[in-house]
């Protein structure tokens, strides 16, 4: 939990996406927003993405080529449905 904790305050103080008190709620998020970041922002996102989605019990292994395949996976639904927010589309892509 404290290394997403990190990720998410890093997240938060890079992202040029809607901000509040320096905290990045991914809720509100769009699928636009998310592929309009820069490539930073979006490196930062994927990985907050790969740590809320591992198991419980993962092992503290950041598989980059995994992240590379859903950041592809999430970018060509996230394409397709601009409007749709990120958690609903990270939901359907990552596994």
């Amino acid at each position: 939990m404290k290394k997403l904790s990190v990720m998410l305050v890093a997240a938060a103080m890079l992202a040029p996406l809607p901000l509040k008190a320096q905290q990045l709620d991914l809720s509100t998020v769009t699928c636009k927003d998310f592929v309009t970041s820069d490539k930073d922002t979006i490196g930062l996102i994927l990985m907050w993405i790969e740590g809320f989605y591992a198991s419980q019990d993962a092992k503290p292994i950041v598989d980059f080529d995994k992240m590379k395949q859903n950041g592809g996976k999430l970018g060509e639904y996230c394409g397709k449905n601009p409007s749709h927010s990120l958690i609903t589309a990270a939901d359907d892509v990552v596994k």
